[in-house]
Parts: structure tokens; C-alpha cells; sequence
């Protein structure tokens, strides 16, 4: 999956930027407070963007 495919659905969701990391991205939902890192690779393995969806507690995409 395409990072900013990633990125979009979880905006899409409600999550919000929270800050840049070193070489992750931190992502934040404001309704259960609950954040996640997304790497900053062009690709982003499936399983672990289902990952990063079931930690933020969002739907997968």
C-alpha cells in the first residue's frame, strides 16, 4: 500500500498529524487517544498498515 493512500484513509477516519519524527510520521485519533508511527517509506507493507489501523482503532483499509 502507497503511504499517502494510508495516510488519506486515516484522515478519513478522524486521525490528525500529531508531530514528525526522525523517520516516522506520528499519527494521533483524538476520539480514544491512541497514536501510531508510519514510516516514512514510499510503500508500506500491508500487514503492517493494518497494524497501524487496529493501534489508532480505526477501520482497515
Amino acid at each position: 500500500m502507497q503511504r499517502r493512500e494510508l495516510i488519506r484513509h486515516l484522515e478519513k477516519q478522524g486521525c490528525e498529524l500529531l508531530r514528525e519524527g526522525g523517520r516516522h510520521t506520528i499519527y494521533y485519533n483524538p476520539k480514544n487517544d491512541k497514536t501510531a508511527a508510519i514510516p516514512r517509506h514510499r510503500e508500506v507493507f500491508d500487514a503492517l498498515a493494518r497494524r497501524i489501523c487496529r493501534d489508532l482503532e480505526v477501520s482497515e483499509p
